[in-house]
């Protein structure tokens, strides 16, 4: 009976790998198979020493889809000694969790075996659920590894962070996408033209199984017509490419990203992170926020304008929408980035709160204090006030800062564009009133 049952899991085994998708059967079982992320896992490397010692620690993952995270993670099962455990966060809850510590205690505890849990998609896990590890990593119980897509420090309790080793991986190259589409090819026995397998590398966006799962949806439509896979195969199965965008991690890296190429004065990258944020679904309310926050911050009074084309812009989101708004916003992002830049308003009020904090509500002198109601001026408000239009529109005498602060400075102009001329009177000012 045994070798009948052996029979059958046999055949279910190679049934299972047939229908499996392409990136799961080309996934390689050892560390001389698994292709790029050398800052992870080259020769010299922490994790490739501590994988070929089996000392591995409790380790986080983290980086896109589709670049090695899960491969490396069981070839760390294949080439351990410990036993290994894989959940998925997305399928179990706490009482799972619990069992595999139950069965990690009895390892330890009989054999003196350890285990390995491998928790994919650990940001899917509560507080409640992340807490429930701690214990067991910390005392040593079991190694985990955990694999997300997010951002660990938003996404992982601070105290089990602490105590894992943090791995990044990053958007395959296009030269590792391609060794990946070679090998996938020869798993279907796929003919490609010319170029074909670096189209879809680029097509793939460093996503390794996105690039696999085209060449498997490519070859066959080539199949069904009888012809090697051209552009045309290519074209069709990569009708979307994958944009990399949600609302962790990657939302503030191009929010970053789009910010910083406006103040750097580079209208083509400012577009470019404009358009990434539009086709991954970014609110564009939130685009058109930072850019009537951006007018004032690094734009400033070098060109006054630009506020209120940013306020325009903002306004042409609510009353047009998308998709016609991304012109809006794009003309908006364009001018922004090509302005005169001044940071002078932000300096001025943040150091102005510096003072607030440090020194209190400090009294107005007495001669611009409120003097309207019945006996302001027995109390000596408003005395001394001089108006300055009675005076050619400024009088050198008067004083508006508190007397404790003396001739304390906030606003200091820069000398970019129209905020250069206010400078200038500024100085003007200053001296007439010095």
């Amino acid at each position: 009976m045994t070798a009948v049952t052996d029979l059958f899991d046999d055949a279910a085994d190679d049934a299972t790998r047939s229908a499996a998708p392409l990136a799961e059967r080309v996934r390689p079982p050892a560390l001389a198979g698994f292709v790029g992320q050398p800052h992870v896992i080259g020769p010299g490397t922490a994790l490739r020493r501590a994988i070929d010692e089996d000392r591995v620690p409790s380790s986080i993952f983290h980086g896109p889809p589709g670049t090695g995270k899960t491969t490396l993670a069981r070839i760390v099962a294949n080439a351990t000694g410990a036993a290994f455990e894989e959940l998925s966060a997305v399928q179990v809850g706490k009482a799972d969790v619990t069992a595999v510590l139950g069965r990690a205690r009895e390892r330890l505890g009989a054999h003196g075996r350890r285990t390995i849990l491998f928790l994919d998609e650990i940001h899917r896990f509560n507080k409640a659920q992340q807490d429930a590890l701690l214990p067991a990593v910390e005392s040593g119980l079991i190694t985990l590894i955990g694999a997300t897509t997010e951002n660990p420090y938003f996404e992982i309790n601070s105290a089990l962070l602490s105590r894992c080793a943090l791995f990044e991986f990053t958007a395959h190259e296009a030269a590792a996408t391609e060794q990946l589409v070679g090998r996938g090819a020869d798993d279907l026995g796929a003919d490609l033209e010319p170029g074909m397998a670096a189209a879809l590398a680029v097509a793939a966006g460093g996503d390794g199984r996105a690039a696999l799962a085209m060449l498997e949806l490519a070859h066959a439509t080539a199949r069904s017509r009888g012809t090697a896979i051209g552009p045309d195969e290519v074209a069709e199965a990569a009708v979307k490419r994958p944009v990399r965008f949600d609302r962790g991690d990657v939302h503030f890296d191009v929010a970053s990203a789009f910010i910083k190429s406006m103040r750097g004065s580079d209208p083509d990258a400012a577009i470019y992170w404009l358009a990434v944020m539009i086709a991954g679904g970014e609110d564009p309310k939130f685009i058109a926020r930072r850019m009537v926050i951006f007018a004032s911050e690094d734009v400033g009074n070098a060109d006054p304008r630009a506020l209120e084309l940013a306020v325009a812009c903002a306004r042409a989101v609510e009353f047009v929408g998308l998709p016609e708004a991304r012109i809006n916003l794009a003309q908006g992002v364009a001018y922004l980035a090509l302005a005169p830049k001044s940071n002078a308003a932000i300096r001025a009020i943040d150091d102005a709160l510096g003072e607030v904090r440090r020194s209190g509500n400090l009294t107005p002198p007495a001669a611009i204090r409120d003097a309207h109601y019945a006996g302001a001026r027995a109390l000596g408000r408003g005395q001394g006030y001089v108006y300055p239009h009675a005076h050619g529109g400024f009088e050198p005498s008067q004083r508006y800062l508190p007397d404790e602060l003396g001739d304390r400075r906030f606003y200091e102009p820069s000398a970019n564009g129209f905020e250069a001329r206010l400078a200038e009177l500024l100085e003007e000012f200053r001296r007439r009133r010095s």
